[in-house]
């Protein structure tokens, strides 16, 4: 009974908020994305990596931890997905990408405030900062051979990324009225990523169903399968493994379908991908985290 009143309370609002974002496309009210996306990209997500680092209470070891892992998880699941791809004799320019990048931001950071509380927030954003950076390097050099490190160096998230690990080793006071202006604009990172998350699956569609379903559920599961390997082959436990474990097993990121439609790369079927993956991780994130929680 325990168990099942902490999934509702963890799974919950993150449905709630994403219904607010179909309701909306449904209802056919004008919804402005780029400007949600930009609002949360350059003010929301920073200062929400900010205003946690500044109350994270784990050792920075834990967060190297996780950076490390993430790192591992990437490559991992982006050979074996390379791999699968070209037996399949698929474009590998189309089809890696969104079984690579999971939606480790719109939908992994809130799960992981709700399940493991502010030091999850934390260790979760550790393993968003490098899928991320990884998705605007490689996403458009991988996409449209052209690299793309002017768009990282102009991302915030980076910027905050530097300043917040530096305050946090220092031992840094922050003036008590930045400190409040940054929780401010911290709280509306979560609800618009799930909000604008909900909003644009509802404007998805699935052009090849076999597609979208076989490439959907391998995300989800390649994720969680290459996830749950590294903690074991790193020897994680409790809360760190809970988060990689957790992150590893995302959906397909939107912004997958973002590149996709740039560079021209079956954007129809990577919208499928996402779609599909983002079904599929609802129904099985009930049992992934009462697995999780019950550790």
């Amino acid at each position: 009974m325990l168990l099942a009143q902490q999934l509702v309370g963890v799974l919950a609002p993150v449905f709630a908020l994403a219904g607010i974002g179909v309701g909306w496309r449904l209802l056919d009210i004008p919804f402005d994305r780029e400007f949600v996306t930009r609002i949360v990209m350059n003010i929301g997500t920073p200062c929400l990596i900010l205003n946690t680092l500044l109350h994270i209470t784990l050792p920075l070891e834990q967060f190297t931890t996780i950076l490390l892992a993430a790192v591992m998880v990437l490559l991992a699941v982006a050979t074996v997905a390379f791999t699968a791809v070209r037996a399949l004799r698929l474009p590998a320019r189309s089809f890696v990408p969104p079984l690579v990048f999971g939606n480790t931001g719109n939908t992994g950071l809130p799960l992981c405030l709700f399940a493991f509380g502010q030091d999850g927030l934390g260790l979760g954003i550790a393993f968003y900062i490098v899928g991320s950076s990884a998705q605007f390097i490689v996403g458009p050099l991988f996409q449209s051979a052209k690299p793309a490190w002017r768009t990282l160096f102009m991302t915030p998230v980076i910027y905050a990324t530097v300043l917040g690990l530096g305050l946090m080793n220092a031992e840094v006071a922050v003036p008590g009225w930045i400190e409040r202006l940054i929780s401010l604009l911290a709280g509306i990172a979560i609800p618009l990523m799930v909000i604008a998350m909900g909003h644009a699956l509802a404007g998805f569609r699935v052009a090849r169903l076999p597609t979208a379903v076989g490439f959907g559920l391998g995300r989800v599961v390649l994720g969680f399968g290459v996830g749950w390997a590294i903690s074991v082959t790193l020897g994680l436990e409790g809360l760190v493994r809970n988060v990689v474990i957790l992150q590893s097993a995302m959906p397909a990121a939107v912004f997958n379908y973002l590149l996709a439609a740039r560079y021209n790369r079956h954007p129809e079927d990577v919208a499928g991908i996402v779609l599909v993956s983002s079904v599929f991780a609802a129904l099985a994130l009930p049992f992934l985290l009462g697995w999780l929680l019950g550790q």
